[in-house]
């Protein structure tokens, strides 16, 4: 059978490509946002403001567990898409026999750690007695739901590295359809609560996993999965770990700071967490679309290094760039201005209305720098560059948060003066990544990487 790749990122014209490739992606995450968001409109309005502060204090502690296995299949997508690039099909079908396995394996461990240690996670945030038992619940069964979510995950990494971006988005949109349905139904006509919200969405993640896997069976590539070729390659699997790992580390580094920024909030009361916890569902849409284009310079950076062409690198990063700031920035100005709007659909409360808005008309003005740091870090990943990024978002994106929350916040202990601690760090680590793309750039040239017949490749 022909073996083919839905799309080639090794040749121009590449604003077209990447906008291709980018915009299923978007449309993807803004669905799977969407159907989260439901999550927390659905148990704000009818379950109550401590089910939503219980729902809403959750996601940093969700992300810490999930980050550094979400890495890995990040780690995934790029090394396949590196020896698709090699035209190397021997290795693209290890590698992704090898991710596939991990996915399962990443799934129960996750699932195992968040089910029995959520709840001691929570107290050690400080959050209040009247949200607690709520936010244990909903977290004990979110994390039964692991496996399905590891599996829908990096067997959609694999998909993206041949550049077909829009076959994850149908699996997404028809398993999100049903977790929107058995959210309404759960709360509102059987009255489960909390508990209902996290039975619909764990019941899609098994869907979207089902659904992925069946289409990696079908493919016609050498991506195509074989239950009987399920086994660890250890080339394969070192290389996902040296890149994935330390891409891992980095986003749970985020996570560590936003557990102790979480638990700062909490000290604030149950109010407080629920005008935070809606105020920042738009945070999430922004960084869902620059995301997407952070995901796509990594993925087409990467196939240019299998395929040598490394004067295409800078040509990629600049058109990701330019696309992440408008997004960033249009948005930022959009959530600005109908802040009060915004938050107003997730609660009819005037005081976590107020208390959620504030944190928009703060926030949203820097929010453009949130998403270059993103790109700025998928684009040295892509490069194979992984280490470096999580030194430095070590520094900067976790490092200074704390600093600013034990140093900065006690001069005056306001939530507006807690919120400082995001645009800061953002701009300082965006510019030291910029700053490193432009040393590697130099180092490559130097080594005499960039090929001169690679400059005549249509931009």
């Amino acid at each position: 059978m022909e073996k083919r790749y839905a799309l080639d990122m090794t040749c121009g014209p590449f604003l077209k490509k990447i906008l291709v490739f980018s915009v299923p992606l978007m449309l993807t995450g803004l669905l799977q946002l969407a159907y989260n968001t439901a999550d927390v409109i659905v148990v704000g309005r009818f379950v109550g403001k401590e089910a939503l502060a219980a729902v809403g204090s959750t996601g940093s502690l969700v992300n810490l567990f999930l980050n550094v296995f979400l890495g890995l299949s990040m780690g995934s997508g790029v090394m396949i898409a590196r020896h698709i690039g090699e035209r190397d099909d021997a290795r693209v079908s290890e590698c992704t026999h090898t991710a596939m396995l991990l996915s399962v394996v990443s799934g129960f461990l996750i699932g195992a750690a968040g089910f029995f240690f959520s709840s001691e996670m929570l107290r050690l945030m400080k959050v209040p007695d009247d949200v607690i038992d709520l936010a244990s619940l909903y977290l004990k069964i979110y994390f039964l739901g692991s496996p399905g979510l590891m599996v829908y995950n990096f067997g959609a990494s694999v998909v993206r590295a041949t550049g077909d971006t829009k076959r994850p988005l149908y699996i997404l949109t028809a398993s999100g359809f049903v977790n929107v349905v058995l959210n309404v139904v759960l709360v509102t006509a059987f009255d489960f609560g909390v508990s209902g919200v996290a039975i619909a969405t764990i019941v899609s993640q098994y869907l979207s996993a089902v659904m992925i896997v069946v289409y990696l069976t079908k493919m016609n590539n050498a991506c195509r999965l074989m239950p009987s070729k399920l086994r660890f390659c250890l080339q394969e699997l070192k290389s996902i770990m040296l890149l994935g790992l330390p891409a891992g580390i980095q986003n749970s580094l985020f996570s560590v700071s936003n557990v102790i920024i979480q638990s700062t909030v909490n000290s604030f009361g149950s109010v407080a967490m629920a005008g935070i916890a809606a105020g920042s569902n738009y945070d999430s849409y922004i960084y869902t679309c620059t995301n997407a284009v952070a995901q796509t310079t990594m993925t087409f950076s990467s196939q240019n290094m299998g395929a040598k062409k490394y004067s295409n690198i800078g040509k990629i990063y600049r058109y990701c760039i330019i696309i992440a700031f408008t997004i960033g920035a249009s948005m930022g100005v959009v959530g600005c201005i109908f802040g009060e709007s915004i938050v107003g659909l997730f609660s009819k409360d005037p005081e976590v209305i107020a208390i959620g808005a504030d944190r928009l008309i703060l926030i949203m003005p820097f929010y453009f720098f949130c998403s270059l740091m993103d790109v700025a870090a998928s684009q040295l990943r892509g490069m194979g560059k992984s280490f470096e990024p999580m030194i430095v978002s070590l520094l900067g994106g976790c490092g200074l948060r704390i600093l600013w929350i034990y140093l900065v916040l006690p001069l005056n202990r306001t939530l507006v003066n807690l919120y400082w601690a995001y645009p800061v760090s953002w701009a300082a680590t965006f510019f030291v990544q910029f700053a490193l793309f432009f040393v590697l750039r130099r180092k490559m040239k130097r080594s005499g990487m960039t090929d001169a017949e690679e400059k005549t490749v249509t931009a």
